[in-house]
């Protein structure tokens, strides 16, 4: 028996990664962040198997489905929205695994922000302009933030943030950020991305609060930063005709010449 924790990815069913959907497919016991996750995902479960909605029950009550189906020789499928390496209490769950003696595996999934630069057709790293993500949120009653981890700090450093779970601190959100980025930075609120329902708003700082206008709650990505309002920007050596790469050397005496072949 196994438990297998598997980024559910930021809501669309087919959103999932071949692993996840196979392992979903093959697991009896499916556990799922009901909140989060769309009940259109556990379309791909086995028939017959026991789906059990995580949302009202507290750690001990999952840890107890999960010792429930290891007496029973019966894998799970623990499923969270997005991606397990941020904010999915995955670790938690893991630390009490460990414990029991229970096996487990990981399978990472698509993270909202992905998803939400995809429903903007956007790179999120700009050559010359932001070569820096920073994934990050504003502090909540189930988690606090470190002092040094502030929008603040943050902004300073001029890159790009994909901000979670701060919606409803959107107003925080602009006052920490306006005197780094200024209030001419572009804005981009990404509401239930990848959903039939998905919605987006696109404004600047100084006016994403009045362009938002309280119509968005949870489940919403903003993004912040001058990379949002390129339309033409410098392009990558990568491809540059001229660079010379390991698998394109420009001439025989290229160090990469004879590495390629």
């Amino acid at each position: 028996m196994t438990v297998h924790f598997i980024g559910a990815g930021p809501g669309a069913p087919d959103l999932l990664t071949l692993r996840g959907r196979d392992l979903i497919a093959a697991s009896p016991v499916c556990l799922y962040a009901g909140s989060l996750i769309p009940e259109a995902v556990l379309g791909h479960c086995p028939a017959g198997a026991r789906i059990v909605n995580t949302a009202p029950l507290d750690l001990d009550a999952i840890m107890a489905e999960i010792a429930a189906a290891h007496a029973a020789g019966q894998d799970v499928a623990r499923l969270h929205s997005g991606d397990l390496s941020v904010w999915s209490a995955m670790g938690e769950q893991v630390r009490r695994l460990r414990a029991m003696g229970i096996p487990f595996t990981v399978t990472p999934g698509v993270p909202a922000f992905a998803a939400a630069a995809a429903t903007l057709e956007m790179e999120l790293t700009v050559p010359e302009l932001g070569q820096s993500l920073v994934l990050t949120r504003t502090p909540g009653r189930a988690s606090t933030m470190p002092e040094r981890e502030s929008l603040t700090n943050f902004a300073a450093t001029g890159a790009t943030l994909a901000i979670h779970l701060s919606i409803h601190n959107l107003a925080r959100v602009v006052a920490d950020l306006v005197p780094a980025y200024g209030e001419d930075c572009p804005v981009a609120v990404v509401w239930r991305a990848s959903w039939p329902d998905e919605r987006v708003v696109q404004a600047t700082l100084g006016t994403i609060e009045a362009a938002v206008a309280g119509s968005m709650e949870r489940t919403a990505i903003i993004l912040v930063g001058p990379v949002l309002g390129v339309e033409e920007a410098a392009e990558s050596s990568l491809y540059a005709r001229g660079y010379d790469r390991r698998f394109r050397p420009q001439s025989a005496a290229s160090p990469f010449a004879e590495r390629s072949e």
